[in-house]
């Protein structure tokens, strides 16, 4: 009578490559379900930083009378402008101005065209849309709308 050992037994090159198969199809199925939330997710955090900052203009203009000008940028609210009297900052957290989730500045122009100042991210293509905004992470994420 002969014994197996059992210790010895392993996959077969035909079960791995199913489980392998199984793997891709549903990487295949998920990932791009995932890719569409994580866009998503950028967008929303763009709108979220968009509100805080205009929160801290604001509270810059109830100290010092007015917003800062667009040469002033967003940095009046991190490091006192020359101009600013009664500067009583900073009015952000962290002593640095946040980048938008793609890692490029906010654009602040003050007074804006859309109201008291623009504060804007131009997505993850960094460039300005015209007359159809781009799509998913590509639009652009404002403070007037």
């Amino acid at each position: 009578m002969k014994k197996t050992n059992s210790a010895m037994r392993g996959f077969t090159l035909i079960e791995l490559l199913v489980v392998l198969a199984i793997i891709g199809m549903l990487a295949g199925l998920v990932g791009p379900q995932v890719m569409k939330h994580l866009g998503g997710a950028k967008t929303k955090t763009a709108r979220v930083q968009i509100e805080d900052l205009a929160g801290a203009l604001d509270m810059y203009k109830m100290d010092v009378g007015r917003y800062p000008t667009s040469s002033e940028g967003l940095k009046a609210l991190v490091e006192k402008p020359s101009s600013a009297r009664s500067w009583n900052g900073p009015y952000l957290r962290k002593n640095t101005v946040p980048q938008d989730p793609w890692v490029y500045d906010y654009h602040y122009v003050s007074p804006g065209e859309h109201g008291r100042f623009d504060l804007f991210s131009l997505g993850a293509d960094n460039a300005a849309c015209n007359a159809a905004c781009g799509d998913g992470e590509d639009q652009d994420v404002n403070s007037w709308e």
